[in-house]
């Protein structure tokens, strides 16, 4: 009978080793498989889906990530903050000058008034004190001197900081009317400006007729006559009157007479007239100047 030798455990070790090194590579493939093409699909969508989560992602303390606003944006609410500060301001100024009484009336100045006394102005234009200059139009004064006859126009400048200057522009009276011994000075539209007590205290031609000499025939003929010529020469007389509407005459405060004839030509008849009274005194003297036709005048 043949005994067999045993055998040697050197080679059963070496296979036992093996083994564990195979299941290495094995556990090392798992670990590393290989990638598919579905696999890299997979990966490239989750890096481009990486940088969104990162931009809605929280800090740990539960508040938002401020990310730095655009320059332009940022601009435009400069330019608009800037906008509304600027227009703030220039409210605020408008404000202040309407309503400050620092610009309130005080002082009222008033000029070129003839016919009206400045305390009657000024008493009626008493309710403007304490307004604010920028407050005060030319329509306002006008209203407030609405019921004065000899103004016919005013216009109003702001003097601050508290002063209304008002300058007064009157209606030019060109004769005279008498009436209960009273003497009134009219327009040539026949409006009563004034009234004075003493005739020589204005240099201006009697209308016969009294008030009721405006409704004549003849009265617009004289008036606008007289309101055809220069002042020098109008305060020169001392009567104007008519017969008819051809045949208006002007006496002179020396006693010569001016033949006007009717109230056409005015223009050339004022130049003419305005030249024969500057001629030397003649011999004999002249007692009639007739100018009805300015182109041929006579002396007389």
């Amino acid at each position: 009978m043949t005994t067999r030798p045993p055998r040697k455990p050197g080679r059963s070790a070496k296979q036992g080793a093996r083994a564990p090194g195979n299941e290495t590579i094995t556990a090392e493939k798992q670990v590393h498989p290989p990638q598919s093409g579905s696999t890299r699909a997979g990966t490239i969508s989750a890096s481009l889906e990486a940088p969104v989560a990162l931009l809605n992602r929280e800090d740990d303390d539960g508040t938002v990530i401020a990310f730095p606003e655009p320059p332009g944006r940022r601009r435009r609410r400069w330019w608009l903050a800037g906008i509304i500060s600027a227009v703030l301001i220039v409210a605020g100024v408008i404000a202040y000058l309407v309503f400050s009484p620092a610009l309130a009336v005080r002082t009222l100045e008033v000029q070129g008034n003839r016919l009206v006394p400045e305390d009657a102005i000024a008493a009626a234009l008493e309710p403007l004190v304490g307004t604010s200059l920028t407050q005060i139009g030319d329509d306002d004064v006008r209203a407030l001197l609405d019921g004065f006859a000899p103004i016919e126009d005013i216009a109003v400048a702001a003097a601050p900081p508290y002063t209304l200057s008002v300058t007064v522009m009157e209606r030019t009276p060109v004769a005279i009317l008498e009436s209960g011994g009273e003497y009134i000075l009219i327009d040539s539209e026949g409006r009563q400006l004034t009234t004075v007590a003493d005739r020589q205290s204005v240099a201006l031609p009697l209308i016969d007729g009294g008030t009721n000499a405006v409704n004549s025939a003849v009265f617009s003929s004289i008036a606008d006559v007289l309101a055809a010529l220069p002042t020098a020469i109008r305060e020169r007389l001392v009567h104007a009157s008519a017969k008819s509407i051809d045949s208006v005459e002007l006496k002179l405060t020396d006693g010569k007479t001016i033949f006007w004839g009717s109230a056409e030509e005015n223009a050339a008849k004022a130049r003419v007239i305005a030249t024969l009274l500057t001629l030397p005194e003649q011999d004999p003297p002249v007692s009639v100047y007739d100018v009805s036709t300015p182109s041929r005048p006579v002396t007389r």
